[in-house]
């Protein structure tokens, strides 16, 4: 059984536009809602926004049957050429505020049982793909910009690299699509409520097949 792994109820409503025969429970306090998908069982799981959530999310599903994770939503964009309702995949994800340089000297993102940042996810090649940085914050702080550009990544969220330190851990395969909603500078709040509405659109024709 698939899983999707979502942060906001307005991002789980892209897949659960596609579902048929669907029921709907409530699990430790998050929606839950299990139905068909091109013909197969899936569960969407609402986990809430953040690393934490996005975690105990994940392994909720795990523990219930999910033989692979997908997470779905929008996120920020660092590279000059993206544009707002970019869709892209993602092939490894980060965690850039997980730091333990001063106990260990590892690089920032490397966690305690790793020796990479980047921790990899699987793809379709039906998008681009490019790397994820996940934080547990939501700004338009350029102070980010040289770390981040530092780690590569392409794409910023808060929630993809703990999903995927999760299945990464469990055995289970992951993979996520993001949209672009807002660009590194250029005021990320309000561009995300202004692009929001049109990412959500764009999220739900791909998820019909994806």
């Amino acid at each position: 059984m698939k899983a999707f792994v979502i942060a906001m109820e307005s991002e789980a409503a892209c897949v659960l536009a596609h579902l048929t025969g669907s029921f709907e429970s409530l699990e430790y306090g998050r929606k839950v809602v299990t139905g068909q998908l091109l013909d197969e069982t899936v569960m969407v799981v609402v986990s809430g926004i953040g690393k934490s959530n996005a975690a105990a999310a994940t392994q909720f599903a795990i523990q219930a049957g999910a033989d692979e994770i997908l997470n779905v939503g929008v996120c920020g964009g660092f590279e000059p050429e993206m544009k707002i309702g970019d869709l892209y995949e993602v092939d490894r994800a980060v965690q850039y505020d997980f730091d333990l340089a001063q106990l260990n000297g590892t690089e920032i993102g490397v966690l305690n049982e790793r020796t990479s940042p980047y921790i990899p996810m699987r793809t379709t090649g039906r998008y681009p793909a490019k790397t994820l940085a996940t934080g547990d914050h939501f700004n338009d702080n350029t102070a980010d910009l040289p770390l981040l550009k530092h780690l590569g990544v392409g794409l910023r969220d808060m929630e993809g690299a703990a999903i995927a330190h999760v299945c990464e851990t469990a055995g289970v395969p992951c993979r996520a699509l993001k949209c672009v909603t807002n660009v590194l500078g250029s005021g990320a709040t309000g561009q995300f409520a202004e692009n929001l509405k049109r990412c959500l659109a764009l999220l739900t024709d791909a998820c019909g097949a994806w």
